[in-house]
């Protein structure tokens, strides 16, 4: 028996699943897989996002690991599943977070995560006086309060008692993976939080480092996302419910997991996210940057990831749900329906650009391609005709729009995309994947849109163990493709006319939204 097969079996007992854990804005996610990736079982685990003052986010790391801790235990049960059955676990979590840790791994503060803008004046100043462009072709992306970088200075500034006792500054999913193994890591796919992070090299740059007056001390060592980095140690096993000495590897940013579990691992593959976020993930396989976009290493060795965040995704509807629908809750008892399935409904009968009624999604700022912490969120074309389905039509349009605006900047820089592959909550709706590619013109691809993103994270723990020889073989066995959907041409010149007046909407009042 070789070593690596060894790792998967335990007595007489064949280590068979995988565990693929997901640490989202809202919740988190496992799964267990078979090898073929077929789902067992899967759990959610949920805790909320704090805002405590304007264009503050923030989230405590200690909630996603009880959270977890729990849906951990819950999917085992669910499936069926013994804790030495798990070969290999995998996890993938939210970008740019700024998870300040003592050297006993305790949290000292809540962390600021993508959302958070507090840093807006900090990266202001230091692009002024180091350089936008020096940041831009080492790290390849310009330097944003949504990212690391700048919330590691705002704690030296506004937190130094905080900040003299930090020992490692974490993201998210390399916090879970030290809870589980002890261990503090940092994968390379996430290191495009930080731009003393080199995106040619894939390491820490110690002159960035010293120009950004950025201890090289709190950075921890940089591994592949498939790498093994440690096994789950007794104390996890305890409050988590998985067995000691199971393997874990490094894991990756959770766009990157869910390109890769939507079967995105060759140049030109595109993913698009329909999470809390939305956004597109292009692969490359050379690196290639572009102000506008963000540009991470891809899960997969030797290839990037340029792409299109925006704050405005699948968090817009869930918003409208929340306080907008009371009745569809109540209606949706009765009829054996979510509200989220009534909105769907109420939205259909409404035509194609919703009779003129538009969307701005900058619910929380806005990231690519425009960049604006200030930006607000807009619908327009109000009149005493317009029904609820107006606005729900409406919001899906306009978040198609700001994917629009991401790609056609990035067939600008250089990336074509002929065809999207769908994942996240967004894509379980027809309509809003419909209204998708009508818009942007872009047959789409549906995948498991509910596990695309646990899938990718499994893959990585399934090929960091050996369990598949390579990246190829792991989509080849475990990614299927559940819907198609063809552009229609009528709507997409509809769509096309209110494409243009959202820009200008956005053109016209982006001075006024920074008043407010």
């Amino acid at each position: 028996m070789d070593v690596k097969t060894e790792q998967m079996v335990k007595g007489d007992k064949v280590k068979r699943y995988l565990l693929g854990i997901d640490i989202g804005t809202s919740a988190c996610k496992v799964a267990v897989f078979e090898k073929n990736g077929r789902v067992v079982a899967t759990a959610n685990g949920n805790y909320p996002v704090y805002y405590p003052r304007p264009g503050w986010a923030e989230q405590n790391p200690e909630e996603w690991w009880n959270a977890l801790c729990g849906a951990i235990q819950e999917v085992l049960k669910t499936g069926n599943v013994a804790p030495d059955e798990i070969a290999s676990v995998g996890v993938d979590g939210q970008s740019w977070s700024a998870i300040a840790v003592d050297k006993e791994g305790k949290v000292l503060t809540n962390t600021p995560i993508w959302m958070d803008t507090r840093a807006k004046d900090i990266c202001d100043e230091l692009n002024e006086k180091c350089g936008a462009d020096k940041f831009l072709d080492l790290s390849g992306n310009s330097l944003q309060p949504s990212y690391t970088t700048a919330k590691i200075i705002w704690y030296k500034r506004n937190k130094p008692e905080i900040y003299k006792k930090i020992y490692k500054i974490l993201q998210s999913n390399s916090y879970i993976t030290y809870r589980l193994t002890g261990n503090m890591t940092q994968d390379v796919s996430q290191g495009y939080g930080l731009h003393c992070f080199d995106m040619h090299t894939g390491t820490w740059s110690e002159e960035m480092c010293e120009m950004l007056d950025i201890p090289m001390e709190i950075l921890p060592d940089i591994y592949q996302c498939h790498a093994v980095i440690g096994i789950v140690n007794e104390k996890a096993s305890v409050e988590c419910g998985l067995a000691v000495g199971t393997p874990v590897v490094a894991g990756g940013l959770d766009a990157a997991c869910g390109a890769l579990g939507t079967g995105v691992i060759h140049n030109g593959e595109t993913q698009e996210q329909g999470g809390q976020a939305g956004g597109m993930s292009i692969c490359l396989d050379t690196c290639k940057a572009d102000p506008r976009l963000i540009l991470s290493f891809h899960v997969v060795p030797d290839c990037w990831l340029l792409q299109g965040g925006t704050t405005g995704g699948g968090g817009v509807m869930r918003w409208l749900e929340r306080e907008f629908a009371d009745f569809e809750r109540e209606e949706g008892k009765h009829v054996g329906k979510s509200s989220l399935e009534l909105f769907n409904e109420i939205a259909e009968k409404v035509a194609a650009g919703s009779e003129g009624v538009i969307f701005l999604p900058y619910m929380s700022g806005e990231r690519s391609p425009i960049w604006d912490p200030d930006a607000k969120g807009v619908f327009y074309g109000l009149d005493f005709s317009k029904t609820k389905g107006h606005f729900v039509r409406a919001a899906m349009e306009g978040v198609a729009f700001s994917l629009k605006h991401n790609l056609e900047v990035a067939k600008e820089a250089g990336a074509e995309v002929s065809t999207l592959r769908a994942m996240g909550g967004s894509a379980n709706s027809l309509l809003w994947t419909q209204i998708k590619s009508d818009v942007t013109g872009k047959p789409i691809v549906v995948p498991s849109s509910d596990t695309a993103t646990t899938l990718g994270a499994a893959i990585l723990a399934g090929v960091g163990i050996g369990m598949y020889k390579d990246f190829e073989e792991a989509v080849r066995l475990t990614v299927r493709n559940q819907r198609f959907h063809e552009p229609n041409g009528d709507n997409f010149e509809v769509y096309e006319k209110n494409y243009q007046i959202y820009l200008e909407l956005y053109n016209q009042l982006k001075g006024t939204m920074k008043k407010s």
